[in-house]
């Protein structure tokens, strides 16, 4: 009797489940993880089009659909009160390899609390500088 041993791993192509000989691809892990204030300015953002699109009629059912209380959902959305180039950095922020995140949406309040871009835009560069 003859044993042949052959190495393979299943693959899913369109809608069938296959199997592949030889060694299965490497799964390459993350360098590090998304800052959780670059996940919710994009939650912010979409959030936005949504109202605008008329698919939500206004805060509260967000925050309902959201699974979030009504004054959360205000301080998501208050993230699109910083003026447009703190929004970009917001959501270009490095990922985050270790420990904490630099930047909290709790630091964005007091920045977003200003109400001139020019006010906002010193805040910001004020706590670049201290990160």
């Amino acid at each position: 009797m003859t044993t042949v041993t052959r190495e393979i791993h299943f693959a899913v192509k369109g809608n069938r489940k296959r199997a592949i000989a030889g060694p299965a691809p490497q799964k390459s892990e993350p360098a590090g993880r998304i800052p959780r204030i670059s996940k919710l300015m994009a939650l912010a953002i979409r959030f936005d089009q949504l109202l605008k699109d008329g698919v939500v009629a206004n805060q509260s059912e967000l925050a309902r659909l959201a699974h979030v209380t009504q004054p959360r959902m205000t301080q998501i959305m208050n993230l699109l009160n910083l003026a447009p180039n703190i929004q970009e950095e917001i959501l270009h922020l490095p990922e985050v390899t270790e420990g904490r995140d630099p930047i909290t949406e709790r630091d964005m309040r007091s920045i977003g609390s200003h109400l001139y871009w020019l006010e906002q835009r010193a805040a910001w560069g004020a706590m670049a500088l201290t990160r």
